[in-house]
């Protein structure tokens, strides 16, 4: 079969904390059944969540234990990829139990640093997989650390193909999106919390200059009058984060979304053969790449500050 569901899972992490966004990923498990959804995307940074408009205390120079103590509680709602980690294992049974691969945007905890991370969860094999961002971007950089060639991760899912991509601001480093292409993506995901009219230009382009299927998942959080959530100087009229979740194909055309102002869960139907067909006059990794002219080198070994030899 060439022909399948993908969606755009658009939520925001509840402010109350990963249980509860948990909670509300879990509670679409009968629509995803229902539209035969084969692979969802979650935005960046569902599970852990992403504290907007906090500073963590810091200015140049110094930070205040109120601070510390901020990152603390953050660290706290981050998750653990392991075989003990409960949010985990809730995921997998859920991609079990509805035949849908899952990939979704974590705080991942990592010792005492914390990524913000994609994970990949096959219906038959569980957690496959994961990527961790490569450049957090702006004050982000505080409270994330980064991740390192190593994770330049792509699934290979039963009846989807190639499935891969990038968090957020990330997708604009042209090196990361040709290294991905050159590694025969079918569906690149672009997992993000920019609910921006420039993010959507953004997804097109990706679609049309990878010739492939691009998913970008956007999370949703209302006015933070109505959830608890501070957002100093931020427009008290305006949602603290808009959504913006889109679906695009092999040319860059827009094939559902964008979805803006509530949350909900985007599908449309992808034929695969679609790819090839873009690329008859287009293969940015093939007879357009002019590789006589140009060559990136990809560094995937993984970095460790310590390395005890025996």
């Amino acid at each position: 079969m060439t022909t399948v569901i993908v969606a755009a899972l658009q939520i925001g992490a509840d402010p109350r904390g990963t249980k509860y966004t948990l909670e509300k990923i879990l509670s679409y498990e009968e629509e995803l059944k229902l539209k035969q959804v084969k692979l969802v995307v979650i935005p960046e940074a569902t599970l852990g969540g992403y504290p907007k408009g906090s500073t963590f205390g810091t200015y140049l120079g110094y930070r205040l234990p109120e601070g510390r103590q901020q990152f603390a509680k953050y660290y706290k709602e981050s998750i653990e990829l392991d075989d003990n980690s409960p949010e985990l294992s809730a995921l997998v049974g859920l991609s079990s139990r509805t035949d849908c691969s899952i990939v979704i945007g974590v705080i991942e905890r990592g010792g005492s640093t914390l990524y913000c991370t994609i994970v990949y969860i096959d219906p038959n094999l569980g957690f496959i997989g994961k990527h961790r961002k490569l450049m957090p971007t702006a004050t982000e950089r505080l409270i994330w650390g980064q991740g390192d060639g190593s994770t330049l991760y792509v699934a290979d899912f039963k009846s989807l193909g190639k499935v891969g991509g990038a968090i957020c601001w990330e997708n604009y480093m042209p090196l990361l999106r040709a290294s991905f292409y050159a590694k025969g993506i079918q569906i690149y995901v672009a997992p993000t919390v920019d609910d921006r009219d420039g993010w959507t230009s953004l997804i097109r382009t990706i679609g049309n200059e990878g010739r492939l299927f691009a998913i970008s998942a956007v999370q949703f959080l209302a006015k933070a009058e109505e959830i608890g959530f501070d957002v100093p100087g931020y427009d008290p009229n305006k949602n603290i984060i808009d959504g913006g979740s889109v679906i695009v194909n092999p040319y860059g055309e827009i094939i559902a979304g964008p979805l803006r102002g509530s949350e909900g869960l985007l599908s449309a139907e992808i034929d695969l053969n679609t790819i090839i067909e873009a690329r008859y006059d287009f293969d940015p990794v093939g007879h357009y790449s002019r590789n006589d002219v140009f060559q990136l080198t990809v560094d995937e070994t993984a970095k460790s500050s310590v390395v005890f030899k025996k």
